[in-house]
């Protein structure tokens, strides 16, 4: 498969969503919500697979690329599956996906308040039984490198300002939610830089 042929399938998904797809846990037929997508650089895939692709985004700019790249991809998918508004005000119902996906976004919370808001409302409109896949800035591992300015909001190594956790929050909150933990927490460091962690949860029935 050439290099072009991949970029069409998989677009610039985050390639630890792509590990996802290869143990098998995101399967066609999914009902999936991209939460915070931007220009939905993770859909490619699966609006091409059969998936029920759902995806929300603050911008207007954004929805309206996400709408032309799914009416290119798979055009049978209603436009109002793609929608904009804030990830901590949803407008889909309770346990309405199987997977939600939240890639480089949580750490633009602007406080802890904010965080739960973001978190609770895509718990909430997970099933019992699905996924939460999160991507998010941390202090793991860096814990020297960033410089504190207020509540949990800290500028980082490249300059920066980003809302970060660490793993003790991140246990905390998964234990409030009653979540499972698919993986065990994962952090990336990009030297002098940043810090990445995967959050991978299933919701218990």
């Amino acid at each position: 498969m050439t290099s072009h042929s991949l970029q069409d399938s998989f677009g610039g998904i985050d390639i630890y969503l792509f590990d996802q797809l290869l143990k098998g846990r995101l399967v066609p037929g999914m009902r999936l919500l991209d939460a915070g997508c931007g220009s939905g650089r993770n859909l490619n895939y699966f609006l091409q697979r059969g998936f029920d692709v759902c995806s929300v985004d603050q911008s207007a700019e954004s929805i309206a690329q996400v709408r032309a790249l799914a009416a290119s991809l798979a055009p049978n998918l209603p436009t109002n599956n793609f929608r904009v508004e804030p990830v901590e005000k949803l407008s889909f119902p309770h346990a309405d996906f199987d997977v939600v996906i939240s890639s480089a976004v949580l750490h633009f919370a602007l406080d802890e308040e904010h965080w739960l808001r973001m978190v609770r409302e895509m718990w909430r409109v997970l099933k019992p039984g699905g996924m939460f896949f999160a991507r998010l800035a941390s202090t793991i591992g860096i814990e020297h490198q960033v410089e504190h300015l207020t509540g949990r909001r800290y500028r980082l190594p490249d300059g920066s300002v980003r809302f970060l956790v660490d793993e003790s929050m991140l246990m905390s909150t998964t234990g409030n939610l009653g979540g499972r933990w698919l993986e065990p927490l994962k952090t990336v460091l990009v030297q002098n830089m940043r810090s990445m962690s995967n959050w991978i949860l299933l919701k218990q029935h």
